[in-house]
């Protein structure tokens, strides 16, 4: 068994922007060999560190390398996952099951290109479980930002109505069936292990994850006791537009960036 979050290989990407350096590693999860996309600005001095972990499943919501290289011209090197099963890694995508840990050593990839030693996670949409349970399982976290995301694995199978046929196939039925396979996909019922401060932001017209979802989030997190923040935006859905989108990334990325300091 190789060592978790040990690198196995690693290749130069094509990179859609001149001052950022894009990598795809190979590393080890569970005894699998996972993959993901690294970011490096060329033009920034001690960046900090951001594991990003991606939304959709398998093949869709992948890691755009656009999106990445937008996350680290804000000062950050940048990891994110594919998670297992992915673009020739290793395994099955299991939505936040065992793959949860391909997030979980992401942490230890990302920390052998910095020098810090706390890491900011951030999550979109189905990401969101992946962020939780990083933080749930690390102690090493900085900060936490949702962004649109889920908290809650059974409520998305009877939100999503288009999903429900995947997540029988990957998670083994339904709610109804197996309901402690969705439980254990959920974090809110672990957030009392969680050190590091939490923004939440999610569009109250989400036509993919529901609000609730974040509503259910900061109940738990604030009944725990625990630092978090609410950015919410009336009317916006799971995408905001373009301009919105770009100043919310800055927005989030100065959060982080302060909490780190704090």
């Amino acid at each position: 068994m190789c060592d978790n979050g040990k690198i196995a290989s690693m290749r130069k990407y094509p990179s859609p922007n001149p001052t950022i350096r894009l990598d795809e590693i190979t590393y080890w999860s569970c005894g699998l060999r996972v993959k993901g996309l690294l970011a490096r600005p060329t033009n920034i001095k001690n960046p900090e560190a951001m594991l990003y972990l991606r939304g959709g499943l398998q093949t869709v919501g992948m890691v755009r390398p656009a999106r990445i290289a937008q996350f680290a011209q804000q000062g950050f090197i940048v990891f994110a996952p594919y998670y297992r099963g992915n673009r020739g890694g290793e395994g099955r995508d299991e939505f936040a099951g065992n793959d949860r840990f391909d997030a979980v050593y992401g942490v230890d990839v990302l920390k052998q290109f910095v020098t810090c030693k706390q890491v900011h996670v951030y999550g979109f949409s189905r990401g969101g479980l992946m962020a939780m349970w990083t933080a749930i399982l690390r102690d090493d976290i900085a900060s936490v930002v949702t962004w649109a995301g889920v908290s809650d694995a059974a409520a998305t199978y009877w939100d999503r109505v288009d999903m429900r046929r995947g997540l029988r196939r990957i998670i083994g039925g339904t709610p109804n069936k197996v309901p402690e396979r969705y439980e254990d996909r959920t974090p809110l019922y672990d957030v009392d292990q969680i050190d590091a401060p939490v923004l939440i932001i999610h569009g109250t017209s989400d036509q993919h994850v529901d609000i609730e979802h974040a509503y259910q989030l900061e109940f738990c997190l604030q009944d725990a006791g625990k630092l978090v923040e609410t950015w919410y935006s009336f009317g916006l859905k799971h995408h905001y537009p373009p301009k919105l989108n770009r100043e919310t990334v800055q927005a989030l990325c100065q959060w982080m960036k302060k909490k780190a300091t704090s």
